[in-house]
């Protein structure tokens, strides 16, 4: 029972570090709209992280969005990562004012056992590639480590081959 409350005050404490932040721009659906056009793109990907003693952690089975870049994502992106392409599992922010119709505006697939995922059929723009990558440290910790991270991606419309990305939060 200790063991259980001193898990629920941690999770507490964590929860209370994260800082809310709103996003200025109002979402536009029409400037998002070409994530919903069917085109000739296709986005070949790996997401992982590089642990402190060089092991890889992959992204196994978690959700990948394709997110297109509008004035919206871009500062929603800026005040969350905050100038990096990685947020930290704990302590990191959260946008208290999302748009119910920003998901609407998203793609997404899983990815696979190694980390790699794939768009296809991808309209012309510029996107964000985003996921999570986490782990514990041992099946006792309470707490999660990794975090988000996040890859920008053009699409022209005029590629020969697949585009490559790799999201590692560098």
């Amino acid at each position: 029972m200790r063991i259980s409350g001193m898990a629920v005050l941690m999770v507490l404490a964590v929860s209370a570090c994260q800082q809310s932040v709103k996003v200025e721009a109002a979402f536009d659906a029409k400037a998002a709209a070409f994530i919903k056009q069917e085109g000739e793109g296709r986005i070949d990907g790996h997401a992982f992280l590089k642990r402190h003693y060089g092991r890889a952690t992959h992204a196994v089975g978690e959700w990948v969005y394709l997110i297109p870049s509008t004035p919206y994502t871009r500062e929603r992106f800026a005040k969350l990562y905050e100038g990096r392409k990685f947020m930290p599992a704990t302590g990191g922010r959260r946008i208290e004012n999302t748009d119910p119709a920003f998901a609407e505006y998203t793609r997404k697939t899983k990815a696979e056992s190694n980390g790699r995922f794939l768009f296809e059929k991808v309209a012309p723009g510029d996107y964000f590639v985003a996921t999570t990558v986490t782990w514990k440290e041992s099946e006792y910790a309470v707490l999660s480590k990794g975090g988000a991270v996040y890859e920008t991606v053009t699409v022209t419309g005029r590629e020969e081959k697949t585009i490559k990305v790799v999201v590692n939060g560098e």
